[in-house]
């Protein structure tokens, strides 16, 4: 996991085709979900589109960062957070999802006057969405507390899927020469935007192949502290890597996320 998303000040500026520009987690229950956030992360919430139902987006000190939206009373999907990431045409994104040997499962639709999107899935089942920009193009702050800062793909084998990725929005590879380690790092215009970690057997049987949201926190044993206290749950406890403290939690929900306290590197 690197500094992938820039830094603060994006509002008005168009991603590159590949970039992950928003994250958005569809729920049963919107209203305490807003209060686990909000309490987590210091969001507050306005109205957005309503195209796929109740939808919200989050604001960091009036900032736009992320999604949350109403998942149909009879619709029991798994509970998770979902990247999107930027194109300019995503119609032609989705056709070649499609011939990539993917699966679009939403779209393209348009949201209102914000932009087009499709929610597809990889030929590994992950999901994600594709998102072409309007009136608005994602997120508008990163790199501080309270912010996506990094998404990564959970799968058996990068090998299996890198190719996909690679294809379908451009992205340039930078394998992880490792016997012990299985990763590869995801790059636009020569920036790291993404990760690919195949896991093999440690992949959750009840999940299988997922992206994994890591949102920005000042400190990650605090943060994990606050999620137990608002009914959250740890699935992996906090622990250093070369990239910072990171723990992995699930909020009352189910939805995954990692929290990250970043050391900050040359980029």
């Amino acid at each position: 996991m690197t500094d992938a998303r820039g830094s603060t000040g994006l509002n008005g500026t168009a991603r590159p085709p590949g970039t992950p520009c928003w994250v958005s987690l569809m729920v049963h229950g919107m209203a305490t979900t807003q209060e686990f956030y909000g309490a987590l992360f210091g969001w507050e919430f306005q109205p957005g589109p309503r195209q796929l139902g109740p939808y919200v987006r989050a604001l960091l000190d009036g900032h736009q960062v992320a999604g949350i939206g109403q998942l149909p009373p009879d619709r029991h999907l798994p509970i998770a957070w979902t990247p999107y990431f930027a194109s300019d045409d995503v119609d032609l994104t989705a056709a070649t999802v499609r011939h990539c040997g993917g699966t679009v499962g939403v779209g393209p639709l348009d949201a209102g006057d914000a932009g087009r999107l499709a929610i597809a899935s990889d030929p590994a089942g992950a999901v994600f969405g594709i998102w072409q920009g309007a009136e608005h193009l994602g997120a508008d702050i990163t790199g501080i507390p309270g912010t996506p800062a990094w998404d990564e793909l959970l799968t058996v084998d990068s090998s299996l899927v890198a190719k996909f990725y690679e294809t379908a929005f451009g992205y340039e590879e930078e394998r992880l020469v490792s016997t012990d380690l299985d990763y590869v790092t995801l790059h636009i215009e020569g920036r790291p935007v993404a990760g690919i970690h195949g896991v093999g057997s440690a992949l959750p049987r009840d999940r299988g192949p997922h992206w994994l949201t890591y949102f920005e926190v000042t400190d990650t044993d605090e943060a994990v502290n606050r999620v137990i206290e608002l009914g959250g749950h740890v699935v992996k406890p906090p622990h250093d890597t070369p990239r910072g403290r990171v723990a992995t939690v699930a909020d009352p929900e189910g939805a995954v996320s990692a929290l990250v306290r970043r050391e900050r590197v040359e980029r």
